[in-house]
């Protein structure tokens, strides 16, 4: 479906390298991309496929690559080279269990790694984190277009689980790469012209502070422009879950099990990881007791939870790291014990 949804929305290029649990999306591209003149490459590794992005995309194509966990750790250096050069590229990481080589199950630990840049440098990372299916292929979309918009790389952060669902979606229209604006900054041969170049090396410490509160400008557009979010049933609750992703649909199920039998409960989801929605959030808090946060992980979006809501409420964390997937009865019972209070499951944090 990302595949897919890649192609509709213009890619042309891909280059990557096989890792578990996200192969099928490379094995349908491999087929699909010669098919609209676009090119597949299978890299010799995740470094090599990720500069392979590097020069098609400042050759002018869109252009995305993809892996799981510790293949995305090979690509960081790579991602850094496209902000700092200000190139846009789609980059799908579909998480594994870690650390190190880990396992193959679904798991959500890659939050700091993709929120906190995860390269060298002050650099950031437009990161979305769809829910679905029909959001996935949305979110692709998206993804190059904002990517395309602000000259930087996206990621589309997702799990094992989603990895392997399979939903029925409707695909938005289909993007004629000849229809996208003109790039000016691409390099297209300079006959006829002054030569321009795309750079990362700047050795000029001046110019290379300038550089940098250039990109920061961006970052600060990129948070007023592109933050996204969603809530459900939030109005009047005294509970507000805090999850994305699966998780996100786990925990709704969670709250719909225990409808009607204890406090009102609600869900926000944030959708784009980095910007966090931290104002909307902290908003939020001001009006509800206790916050719990569930997530695939030993607590990694709950830091961004804490700076959000800070004191304004209680805040609860239930996470469970290494690939395990609670159960949405395993999440009702958190959100009892958080209703309660007595502390059974997860733990409550203290700010």
């Amino acid at each position: 479906m990302l595949g897919e949804a890649a192609v509709l929305a213009g890619c042309r290029f891909y280059a990557g390298y096989p890792i578990t649990p996200q192969n099928e999306l490379p094995e349908y591209l491999s087929g699909r991309l010669p098919q609209v003149g676009g090119t597949f490459i299978q890299g010799e590794s995740e470094i090599a496929s990720i500069n392979m992005i590097i020069g098609a995309t400042a050759a002018g194509a869109r252009a995305m690559t993809s892996s799981s966990s510790p293949g995305i750790s090979l690509k960081q250096e790579g991602i850094s080279y496209l902000a700092g050069m200000e190139l846009p590229a789609v980059i799908a990481n579909t998480m594994r269990g870690g650390p190190g080589l880990g396992n193959i199950a679904p798991s959500a630990a890659d939050y700091f790694q993709a929120t906190r840049g995860g390269g060298h440098g002050d650099y950031r990372t437009p990161v979305l984190a769809p829910s679905g299916c029909q959001e996935l292929a949305e979110m692709t979309f998206l993804a190059f277009d904002i990517a395309d918009k602000y000259r930087t790389p996206v990621m589309i952060l997702g799990d094992g689980m989603m990895g392997q669902t399979m939903e029925p979606v409707v695909f938005p229209d289909p993007i004629d790469p000849k229809d996208l604006p003109r790039r000016d900054y691409i390099l297209d041969g300079c006959k006829g012209r002054e030569p321009r170049a795309i750079y990362s090396m700047i050795l000029d410490i001046n110019l290379m502070y300038q550089h940098n509160l250039k990109l920061l400008e961006k970052y600060e557009q990129i948070t007023a422009n592109e933050t996204r979010w969603d809530t459900v049933g939030t109005d009047g609750a005294e509970i507000v879950v805090v999850a994305y992703g699966t998780a996100a649909r786990i925990a709704e199920s969670a709250i719909e099990e225990l409808a009607g039998r204890g406090p009102k409960i609600g869900l926000f989801r944030p959708i784009t990881l980095w910007p966090f929605p931290t104002k909307q959030l902290r908003s939020l808090s001001e009006n509800v007791s206790k916050i719990a946060v569930f997530e695939f992980s030993a607590g990694q979006m709950l830091e961004d939870v804490i700076m959000s809501v800070g004191d304004r409420a209680e805040i609860y964390f239930y996470g469970v790291p290494g690939g395990i997937v609670p159960t949405p009865a395993e999440v009702a019972g958190f959100l009892s014990s958080v209703n309660s209070g007595d502390g059974k499951v997860g733990r409550r944090i203290e700010v």
